[in-house]
């Protein structure tokens, strides 16, 4: 069990922030252009709070983080409710069915659309939803059983179904010691999306950030490196 990050320091997220954002304006330098020869979307750097606690978040914003994302709908709810106000909130752990409900009102995103069963969920309760709401489709690339996502043969039949617009696709790829290692898995989650005109890619977390957004990243997943 992972022990809760409690005593934030603001000017050490800030000065963190700063050195991810300088790393992320070089490796976008380095992104494959959109198809069609033109420029992908800004990269935002997302705080990944799974493990913050619940009264350290106003410190998160203090050191400029505007973005974050949630990966139960329990604490989601929680800290919507405390520091609503402070942020953008995403939705990034695995939707399940029963938590629909409660996500759909308080998110501008969720991440990791994964299964039939979401996603009547989500038509169920569209009228709940924040307006402007957009969801990402999740994708496991590497056929691993353990990993929530959809396999990229049902992926048209899942952009087809939804309720809500489809910004983009979201991977976690196998986990692995080497950044690179990750790259081929992240350049077939572009391939992916630009073949369907969809312009978010959600992927990337704190060992892998750089290599992500060299393939074409709009969204990272930040945590420790945000927090050490």
């Amino acid at each position: 069990m992972v022990d809760l990050i409690t005593g934030i320091d603001p000017v050490r997220v800030r000065d963190n922030l700063a050195r991810i954002t300088e790393q992320i304006a070089g490796a976008a330098a380095r992104r494959p252009p959109a198809p069609g020869g033109g420029e992908r979307r800004p990269v935002e750097v997302l705080a990944a709070t799974k493990y913050v606690a619940l009264g350290d978040l106003p410190l998160l914003a203090q050191g400029g983080v505007r973005l974050v994302g949630e990966n139960r709908a329990q604490d989601l709810e929680a800290k919507f409710a405390a520091h609503g106000e402070l942020f953008e909130w995403d939705f990034i752990g695995q939707l399940q069915s029963r938590r629909v409900r409660q996500i759909v009102p308080l998110v501008r995103m969720i991440h990791s659309v994964a299964s039939q069963s979401a996603m009547r969920e989500l038509e169920r309760h569209r009228d709940r939803a924040r307006p402007g709401l957009r969801v990402m489709i999740e994708v496991d690339l590497a056929g691993e059983a353990t990993k929530a996502g959809i396999p990229p043969a049902e992926l048209d039949a899942m952009i087809e179904r939804s309720p809500f617009p489809v910004a983009g696709l979201m991977a976690m790829p196998p986990l692995t010691r080497d950044p690179e290692d990750s790259r081929p898995w992240f350049a077939a989650l572009r391939g992916l999306a630009d073949e369907r005109g969809l312009t978010e890619l959600s992927m990337g977390t704190s060992q892998d950030y750089r290599v992500a957004v060299e393939e074409g990243a709009s969204v990272v997943r930040i945590g420790t490196s945000l927090y050490e």
